[in-house]
């Protein structure tokens, strides 16, 4: 991702990532594998899991190896991501001593961003627009640092 940006006008030193649903599972390992790194947002991304070959940690078990601050959107009406899942990530981050917040809509299921689907609820998708602009601004860095 680094290298995309520096190759297409970004900023390598200003790297913020942000993924929804299999996207925000991958922000959160993404996270934990690139150190230049400097903010990540998820979205009702998969927290657990069986471990496979293709995929060997779930975010729940890369908690104290986040190198940037991540935030996680999730619907509380989510079927696909319970809600005790969210908490065992909530503990796991806690404690780690993580730099990271998990917010949940308690009225939204999954992909409640997704403006063309039944599941898009506006008020929780505003409200995690707005906190995700907050959280690359207060964490992204200044140009060039």
């Amino acid at each position: 991702v680094a290298s995309w940006a520096a190759r297409n006008g970004g900023d390598p030193h200003r790297l913020m990532v942000t993924g929804f649903c299999w996207g925000g599972c991958i922000s959160w390992l993404y996270a934990a594998h690139n150190p230049q790194l400097k903010a990540a947002v998820a979205w009702y991304g998969k927290l657990v899991g069986e471990k496979t070959l293709n995929s060997p940690k779930h975010p729940v078990d890369i908690a104290t190896d986040l190198n940037a601050p991540v935030l996680g959107l999730y619907g509380g009406q989510d079927t696909g991501i319970p809600l005790d899942t969210v908490e065992t990530m909530r503990h796991a981050l806690r404690a780690a001593n993580a730099k990271a917040e998990i917010v949940v809509y308690p009225d939204a299921g999954h992909a409640f961003n997704a403006d063309y689907r039944p599941s898009y609820h506006a008020e929780s998708a505003k409200d995690g627009w707005q906190r995700m602009l907050a959280w690359f601004s207060q964490y992204g860095g200044e140009k060039g640092e």
